[in-house]
């Protein structure tokens, strides 16, 4: 079970999420070993359980992000741009632009100045050539509108619950392409989005869930939610 998979290190975390088929595809594994969750968040890293990193946000659980790059592998292969919305610590940033490779973009958007600084200084720290190249860069803004500065985006991550159908994010993918987002306010699930290449769009509803709601960043910094 989820809630089983924490470990002393990395690699252990990342074996225990593989021994528990939360993860099976070799580029997720791969990614989230390469990544280490500890550059990203300092208190009880590979414990497998949401953790407060500060201004109203957690980064989610190890298998929640084990979740979401299994569901998003096929739009994250070589050369592929994603865009990771509410992208706090940035360690799912990091992870996904581990699996887009040099030739790939990953942009990381969050609301909160102080959460996009302190992930650009870990990208800085420990991925500084990813950085210099733009194979991932982090910016400071309203996700909920996406970034259109560098779409389209064969997939796009949402990190936090939306109320209602994100619209403006739907915009900006390419055809075919995936949006993977939490939805709901006191129910939440999350809900993948497919889009062919004619521009017909499919809903699924993959598993129930519980994340912070995607707001505005004064309610968010005022911390009620914890």
């Amino acid at each position: 079970m989820s809630w089983m998979c924490s470990g002393s290190t990395n690699n252990e975390l990342v074996s225990n999420m593989l021994n528990a088929r939360i993860i099976s595809n070799e580029r997720v594994v791969s990614a989230m070993r390469s990544v280490d969750r500890a550059h990203f968040s300092h208190h009880n890293p590979y414990e497998d359980a949401p953790q407060y990193i500060g201004y109203g946000a957690t980064i989610s659980a190890p298998h929640m992000h084990g979740y979401a790059l299994e569901n998003l592998h096929d739009y994250l292969q070589p050369g592929m741009r994603a865009l990771d919305v509410g992208s706090g610590s940035g360690y799912l940033t990091a992870c996904m632009a581990a699996m887009v490779g040099d030739s790939g973009r990953v942009v990381g958007i969050d609301h909160i100045s102080e959460l996009v600084e302190n992930s650009r200084t870990a990208l800085e720290q420990h991925y500084s050539d990813w950085m210099q190249s733009g194979r991932v860069k982090v910016v400071t803004g309203d996700g909920r509108k996406g970034y259109p500065d560098d779409a389209p985006y064969d997939c796009i991550h949402v990190g936090a619950a939306s109320s209602r159908t994100p619209t403006e994010l739907a915009e900006q993918p390419k055809a075919p392409d995936r949006v993977f987002v939490p939805a709901g306010s006191f129910s939440q699930h999350i809900v993948v989005y497919d889009k062919d290449r004619d521009g017909n769009v499919k809903e699924q509803r993959i598993m129930g869930v519980t994340y912070v709601p995607l707001t505005d960043p004064e309610k968010q910094r005022d911390d009620r939610f914890f």
